[in-house]
């Protein structure tokens, strides 16, 4: 169900056809794409990324650098449904699980948000995975 959700979230989110500017677009995505082994705990400001290559995070950080988008870790869905509500936010592209997607969709209304979901290689919520191909071409396709 909760893919379904997603799905028809997304294509109407395309078929809106919202466009914004850079400052306009914040990129969230979970905590859970960081490795858990990683020795640095990071918060929503994610200044203490070492930027090591060895999770998802600094792949984050490189799309935000290259389109200087608004980027946001976020530890929980209210902490993310609250930054996307920002004023000065007109869409998100938000990186999670199923679960958490439909909510924050839901949550975020009326917004444009598109959805990517993470991959639960060794399991749920811990040393997830995303293809940032996909994450980048929805950036790039708000601010075509």
């Amino acid at each position: 169900m909760d893919k379904t959700i997603i799905a028809l979230n997304n294509l109407a989110v395309r078929l809106r056809r919202t466009r914004c500017r850079p400052e306009e677009l914040l990129v969230l995505f979970s905590r859970c794409l960081q490795r858990s082994a990683c020795e640095r705990r990071l918060d929503e400001t994610l200044k203490d990324c070492a930027r090591c290559g060895r999770c998802p995070v600094c792949r984050f950080l490189d799309l935000r650098d290259k389109y200087g988008v608004h980027l946001f870790l976020a530890t929980g869905g209210r902490q993310a449904a609250e930054r996307a509500a920002a004023p000065g936010i007109k869409a998100v592209v938000a990186v999670a699980c199923h679960k958490e997607l439909r909510a924050g969709v839901f949550a975020s209304l009326p917004k444009a948000v598109l959805a990517r979901t993470i991959a639960w290689p060794v399991g749920p919520c811990k040393d997830t995975t995303i293809r940032m191909d996909e994450v980048e071409e929805a950036v790039r396709w708000f601010l075509r």
